[in-house]
């Protein structure tokens, strides 16, 4: 296997306690042949490994591959909340697809957590899963009358759900909604990993696809794979270059890991139904867990301070400062010790607040895609290995046109549209820091800057040790100009949500490949 970088390990600068807790992270063998087989995965995160686990079990050919390491995407990053509480309100999710298949929906999240419960059981999967409570609290800027209607919204889908009283102080009454749940994500992956293994599919790691299409993929190192079918499960598609990501938004999404004494607070999920005075739009929200840690204390893991990728023009507060305000939410709400992790992650919210599983549009129909995980990426997940397996095997499944990734609506687009044209008229407008007469040792370390250098724009950051790294910081995705992420230490995309480390690897799609070297002074050490 390839020599392991800590950017395989995980999209970012922060170690998510996920990522963590179970080094070192599971490395397979890199692809260093050319195969051919029925089925291949391109990504390693929850949604791939969920399709390839079905597959297998269904007794289908599959080789996966990986970029990084297993897990090492946005499954790594997220707080692995199961549930069928929904971050886009039942009675919204009415009026954009109707009551009848808004219950096929409640269904599909809830056959979701049936089937990883079912899983673990099944493989005997360590991950630590358990059902819990649900609690949404309607936040003070909210409309009293919504909880109400999510109510009676969530009773026409089937939900069980009882009103309750108020469990985040200064939030009022809240919704119970029994039988959720949570797990560790990492933990599982491994789980699915072996038993994939186990039914004879093969996983490479370290394993860039560079080249899709419906016959296969071609990888960085030159080998090709093959295929009748062909899985594109990377979180945003990198196969499709224009028409989902005129559909779906990227969001960056923030979190805590505080210590609590042992047993101190009973486990469950908090959720409320968000600011709609930062954002009444899209209102960001925030959401609660508890995690086992050691045995003197959990971890109560604490999420939200959300804002669109490359873009904190809602209250002004930069990347690395959206911890401390979480923090003090957190704090009015729970009581915790010190915290112990920080990490952030990308949520693709789609145009009418459901994921877009199954085939790919305007491509042969042997090509599918998994996107626009809406914040309950852990359930979207796993509807994904189920639909896209029916539809690979050739059984039908009531979802099917429900998640088409084809579909469009006008009805939720106006405040989709206002987010998207936002951003692309920020990104137009944003000119390089310097010109070619200033001078890159100007920059100091844990610094980055941008600056025309010979009519190119270019990113320059100097790290810690006092080296600079200079790329051209133009997304190659579509040439939008790209945004320094000072939390993560990355170059991010507002357009579309590509991101890039510090050396100018990519890290989220849909971007595809690296960012250029501006000049020979990459790595290059002022004396």
């Amino acid at each position: 296997m390839d020599e392991m970088k800590e950017g395989d390990i995980t999209s970012g600068t922060h170690l998510s306690y996920w990522a963590e807790s179970l080094t070192p992270p599971r490395a397979l063998p890199a692809l260093n042949q050319d195969m051919e087989t029925e089925v291949v995965i391109v990504g390693g995160g929850l949604a791939g490994l969920s399709v390839a686990y079905c597959l297998t079990q269904a007794g289908r050919k599959v080789v996966l591959v990986e970029d990084g390491l297993i897990g090492s995407g946005e499954t790594g990053r997220t707080t692995a909340h199961l549930v069928t509480v929904l971050d886009d309100r039942y009675y919204k999710l009415e009026k954009n697809f109707g009551v009848e298949k808004t219950k096929q929906i409640a269904l599909s999240h809830a056959a979701a957590i049936d089937f990883v419960e079912r899983t673990v059981k099944k493989e005997n999967i360590d991950c630590d899963f358990e059902r819990v409570d649900g609690y949404l609290s309607i936040h003070p800027s909210d409309e009293a009358a919504s909880l109400k209607k999510e109510h009676e919204a969530c009773s026409r889908a089937g939900i069980n759900v009882s009103e309750w009283d108020e469990v985040l102080k200064g939030y009022g009454r809240s919704l119970r909604f029994p039988g959720q749940a949570q797990f560790h994500p990492v933990k599982y992956l491994k789980g699915l990993c072996e038993a994939i293994l186990k039914k004879g599919g093969k996983i490479y790691t370290q394993t860039h696809a560079s080249e899709i299409s419906h016959e296969g993929i071609k990888t960085l190192s030159g080998h090709r794979i093959k295929a009748k079918h062909v899985v594109v499960a990377t979180n945003s598609p990198v196969n499709n270059k224009y028409a989902l990501h005129l559909k779906q938004y990227a969001y960056r999404t923030y979190v805590i890991g505080a210590l609590i004494k042992k047993d101190s607070l009973y486990k469950a999920l908090w959720w409320d139904t968000g600011d709609y005075k930062m954002n009444p739009e899209i209102p960001p929200y925030h959401y609660v867990r508890i995690s086992k840690y050691n045995d003197t204390h959990d971890l109560l893991i604490s999420g939200g301070e959300d804002h669109p990728i490359a873009d904190t023009s809602n209250n002004n507060i930069p990347e690395e400062g959206r911890y401390k305000a979480l923090e003090e939410w957190t704090r009015e709400h729970f009581h915790f010790e010190n915290i112990a992790y920080r990490w952030s992650g990308q949520v693709l919210e789609p145009m009418d607040g459901l994921a877009y599983i199954g085939r790919n549009p305007f491509d042969q129909d042997n090509v599918y895609i998994v996107t626009g995980d809406s914040g309950n990426g852990m359930t979207h997940c796993t509807i994904a290995g189920m639909l896209i397996t029916d539809l690979i095997i050739g059984k039908e499944n009531p979802w099917e046109e429900i998640y088409k990734p084809s579909r469009f609506t006008l009805k939720a687009s106006k405040p989709f549209f206002k987010e998207v044209f936002g951003a692309l008229l920020a990104s137009i407008k944003k000119d390089p820091d310097h010109k070619d007469h200033i001078q890159v040792s100007s920059v100091k370390k844990g610094q980055a800057k941008q600056f025309e250098l010979e009519g190119e724009t270019c990113g320059v950051y100097r790290d810690e040790e006092g080296f600079l790294h200079m790329v051209s910081s133009t997304c190659t995705h579509l040439g939008c100009k790209l945004k320094w992420n000072n939390d993560e230490k990355s170059w991010d995309c507002a357009c579309h949500g590509s991101r890039f480390s510090f050396e100018g690897k990519v890290i989220n799609g849909p971007a595809n490949k690296d960012l250029s070297a501006c000049s020979e002074l990459v790595k290059v050490k002022d004396h």
